[in-house]
C-alpha cells in the first residue's frame, strides 16, 4: 500500500520552545515511521517580520540541528530549507491569482499581526497563507499536522487546491488536517490563556528546548497555577492543566496516575518533580544538538540532499501547474 505524505514546517525565528517540541517536532518523529514526511524550515515565512540576516542564517541551522537532535532521521524524512526550493515562491504567484482579497483579509493571524505591527504592515504578511498553501500542495500532502491556530490556513490551502482543480482539472490533492488531542497546544507558563511563544516579552512564560537546568527549574517554579492548592485536571485550573499536559508528555505517563500521586500534596512538590521530568526529557536532545551544531559540514550535507529531493518532487507538480495555466514549457 502506498504511504501517505505529510508536510510540516517551523519558522527559524529564534530558539524553539517546548511548545514547538511537543506540539510539532516530537509528533513528527513518530509520523516518519508511517508516512513519507517533508519537514521544512520556512525561512521565507520568517521575513514577513524584520530579521537580522546573520541571525536568520544562524537560527535556520539551529532549527535543522534541533530537528535532527529530536530524532528526525534524514534517511526516513526529507528535511530542507524552504528558500532552497524556488518552486515554493513560483507556485505562490500562480495561487495568488486565484486567492481572494476578502478571504485573506479574514485570516485571524493577519488581523492579530497587523494590530501588532502597523509600521511593518507589508504585502508578504497579507499573502503568506498563500505561500503556506504552496508549501503543502507542492508535495501532494495528504495530511498536515496543525494546531488549532493554523486550521484556518489549512482551510485556505484546501480551498485553493479545489478552486484550481475546478478551473484547470485535477492537479492538487486536497489535504486533511492531522490534529493531535493532548499537547497539541502548550500554553504560556505566565498566561495560560495564550499559547506558549518564544516572542513573549516575559522569558518566564516559555521554556526553550535549549534552556539549561537551572532556567527550567526556575521557570516551572514561577509558573502560574491558582489558589486552590489541589492537583487536579480540569478547565477551571487551566495553568495546572497545562503543567499536567507537559508532565504527561515528558514522562509518558497517564494524567490520572500523575494526579493521584500528588493527592493532598499541593503544588510545590509537583512543580519540583515536573522540572526534573522536563530536564531529563530535554537532556539527550541538548547533548545531540551541541554535537550537531559544531558540525556545520554535516548539517550542510543534510540540507543540500534534502533540497535536491524536495525540488525533484516539487517540480513535478509545478510543471503540471505551469502547463495547465498556459505557460510555454522551457
Amino acid at each position: 500500500m502506498e504511504r501517505k505524505t505529510v508536510f510540516s514546517g517551523v519558522q527559524p525565528s529564534g530558539a524553539l520552545t517546548i511548545g514547538n517540541y511537543i506540539g510539532a517536532i516530537k509528533n513528527w518523529v513518530e509520523l516518519q515511521e508511517e508516512y513519507d514526511c517533508y519537514y521544512c524550515i520556512v525561512d521565507l515565512h520568517a521575513i514577513t517580520v524584520p530579521q537580522v540576516p546573520k541571525d536568520l542564517r544562524k537560527n535556520t541551522l539551529e532549527v535543522l540541528a534541533l530537528y535532527l537532535a529530536a530524532g528526525i532521521d534524514p534517511e526516513k524524512s526529507t528535511m530542507f530549507i524552504q528558500s532552497h526550493v524556488p518552486a515554493h515562491t513560483e507556485l505562490t504567484w500562480v495561487l495568488n491569482s486565484i486567492s481572494y482579497m476578502g478571504q485573506l483579509n479574514r485570516m485571524t493571524q493577519f488581523k492579530e499581526k497587523s494590530r501588532k505591527s502597523e509600521e511593518n504592515l507589508n504585502a508578504a504578511l497579507f499573502t503568506y497563507p498563500v505561500l503556506m498553501a504552496s508549501d503543502i500542495l507542492l508535495y501532494g500532502a495528504d495530511l498536515v499536522p496543525v494546531g488549532e491556530d493554523q486550521k484556518q490556513h489549512l482551510e485556505l490551502a484546501r480551498d485553493l487546491a479545489a478552486r484550481f482543480n475546478n478551473r484547470y482539472s485535477d492537479t492538487f490533492k486536497v489535504p486533511d488536517p492531522l490534529i493531535k488531542e493532548v499537547g497539541s497546544r502548550i500554553m504560556s507558563l505566565q498566561n495560560p490563556e495564550s499559547k506558549m511563544s518564544k516572542s513573549d516579552a516575559d522569558e518566564n512564560a516559555y521554556i526553550l528546548i535549549l534552556d539549561n537546568k537551572d532556567a527550567i527549574r526556575r521557570k516551572i517554579k514561577r509558573a502560574v497555577t491558582d489558589s486552590l492548592g489541589v492537583v487536579a485536571y480540569n478547565d477551571e485550573q487551566i495553568g495546572l492543566k497545562n503543567l499536567l499536559d507537559i508532565y504527561s508528555i515528558f514522562s509518558k505517563e497517564e494524567i490520572p496516575n500523575i494526579v493521584s500521586r500528588y493527592e493532598g500534596q499541593g503544588y510545590g512538590k509537583f512543580k519540583e518533580d515536573l522540572a526534573e521530568v522536563v530536564v531529563e526529557g530535554l537532556s539527550p536532545i541538548q547533548e545531540k544538538y551541541d554535537y550537531l551544531i559544531s558540525n556545520k559540514d554535516h548539517l550542510e550535507k543534510i540540507y543540500k540532499a534534502g533540497a535536491e529531493k524536495a525540488e525533484y518532487q516539487a517540480m513535478k507538480i509545478l510543471r503540471k501547474v505551469y502547463k495547465k495555466v498556459g505557460f510555454i514549457p522551457k
